[in-house]
């Protein structure tokens, strides 16, 4: 089997995509790529508290990749940090990298490009999936997910915090994707098949930046 990192943001779909991977059998991830902002030491974008990303690998079994990422931290400064990893990736005998991108088209294209000429697979092990019925499928297989931020210029601040389930998708505007992939919202998962224990978390301060608003997750 080719060995390959997973990109983990803590949410969702890059833990669906583990399950995913793992039930194929045709990839041996061997580590969850993470970026960090370094000034926060919480997962870039989602806000995750890093002890909380910790106790996922240790829930799944896998070490952690960090890539702590300066803030504020241009294009430039990521992508450098990036061929870095990519580099170290190669010289401990990774082929490929994975991805839990499901149906943006700019996003697969930038990726395809980062990892042009690195020697690294692309991987995309849900992409194309309806995220309707791919939400279903993830909430009625055991995922326990809470959603840590909000966009709200696309979705209510009162959503931030809820738990991913069935209500949470029956209250969704239309136009709001299933599963966030848009950037409505992003989630950290407590629970689910690919872990092998329940994260016992509780939702704490909220805080908004810009038109973001998150939800403080701590270990309880």
């Amino acid at each position: 089997m080719k060995r390959i990192l997973l990109s983990w943001s803590s949410g969702k779909d890059s833990a669906w995509s583990l399950h995913v991977l793992r039930q194929r059998g045709e990839y041996e991830v061997i580590g969850l790529l993470t970026t960090f902002n370094e000034m926060a030491d919480r997962v870039a974008m989602h806000a995750v508290r890093r002890d909380l990303v910790e106790q996922q690998a240790a829930a799944v079994g896998l070490p952690l990749w960090s890539v702590p990422l300066p803030w504020p931290c241009s294009n430039e400064q990521y992508e450098s940090l990036m061929a870095q990893t990519c580099v170290k990736a190669i010289a401990e005998n990774i082929e490929g990298v994975a991805f839990g991108d499901l149906f943006l088209e700019d996003v697969r294209a930038y990726r395809l490009k980062q990892l042009k000429d690195t020697g690294l697979e692309p991987i995309f092990p849900v992409w194309g999936l309806p995220t309707r019925a791919l939400a279903r499928e993830m909430i009625a297989s055991g995922v326990r997910a809470k959603l840590t931020c909000v966009d709200t210029q696309k979705l209510d601040p009162s959503f931030v915090g809820r738990e991913f389930d069935e209500a949470l998708l029956s209250d969704l505007p239309d136009g709001v994707d299933a599963c966030g992939e848009r950037g409505e919202f992003h989630s950290f998962v407590y629970a689910g098949p690919m872990l092998n224990t329940v994260l016992p978390v509780s939702v704490g301060e909220t805080v908004v930046r810009d038109q973001f608003v998150f939800a403080d997750l701590i270990p309880s």
